[in-house]
């Protein structure tokens, strides 16, 4: 018995050990990033490097950013599409997945297995086809265009469909016979009983779109389109010698997203758990 517990001590001693490398390993890029934003452009080219500002800090980068580029406008596109992709996400997975969980229809059986079908279709085997048809509908430089052809997706819709069988069949039941529709079961009972696997599922999808690259890259032309990481790529070879003030405009793009990383991480871990578990 006592060899058993030194096994399993030994065991998470190492396991620990490797997490700690594996989590310095992941979080010395950003380190380096933040300090970086703050020195003058000297230092943040010197041999061999220092990792704090030793010739002061420079909040000045800051603005000299926004004067370089228009990350306003940038950031201003890059909010509106995420917002709205995750909004619209949403709506789509809840119609979805209460279809396949409560609505029997014919070929219900067949359109669940699709949407999970799509879960192995990599996005971009499906560029150019959803490029020709935002080209034909118009929709080139606009919101539309950036949103739309990644809006429903079958790992959410199943995710959801799992979270809302969870909820007894029993209580639908009940709620039919007191006169409740469809409709108001469905925002009365079960989106509310769904919150983390909702939260999870706009989370995802707002950090998806706000890290989108090659999509916004094909549908945008005009530079009061584009979000913030085509802007960052321009601004970085504009500014290709001030390692500074590159490192300040990564900073600006990735920031709010670790921070919402951050606060709602539980919700996260939440909703994907109990999303894949049928009770």
């Amino acid at each position: 018995m006592k060899s058993l517990k030194q096994k399993k001590r030994i065991v998470d001693i190492i396991s620990l050990i490797i997490l700690t490398i594996g989590a310095v390993i992941m979080i010395f890029p950003f380190t380096w990033m933040f300090f970086t934003a703050f020195k003058d452009t000297p230092e943040s080219v010197h041999t061999p490097p220092t990792w704090f500002p030793h010739n002061g800090w420079h909040p000045e980068n800051f603005p000299k950013v926004f004067e370089m580029a228009p990350f306003g406008r940038y950031f201003i596109n890059t909010v509106i599409v995420s917002v709205l992709h995750a909004v619209l996400t949403l709506l789509i997975s809840i119609f979805a997945a209460y279809a396949l969980s409560l609505l029997k229809f014919h070929g219900s059986s067949a359109v669940l297995m699709f949407f999970i079908a799509t879960m192995m279709v990599p996005g971009e085997i499906l560029i150019i086809q959803n490029y020709v048809t935002v080209a034909k509908i118009g929709w080139m430089d606009t919101y539309m265009g950036i949103i739309v052809p990644s809006l429903a997706s079958g790992m959410y819709i199943y995710m959801l469909r799992e979270t809302f069988m969870q909820v007894p069949i029993a209580l639908h039941k009940a709620a039919k016979m007191d006169g409740c529709s469809d409709w108001r079961y469905l925002w009365r009972v079960l989106v509310p009983t769904s919150t983390s696997t909702l939260s999870t599922i706009g989370l995802l999808s707002f950090i998806g779109q706000w890290n989108s690259y090659l999509w916004p890259l094909m549908v945008t032309n005009h530079e009061e389109m584009r979000v913030l990481t085509l802007g960052l790529i321009r601004f970085n070879a504009g500014a290709s010698t001030r390692i500074n003030l590159q490192m300040a405009a990564s900073l600006l793009v990735v920031l709010p997203i670790i921070v919402l990383f951050l606060i709602f991480r539980k919700k996260i871990i939440e909703g994907v758990a109990s999303g894949g578990i049928k009770g």
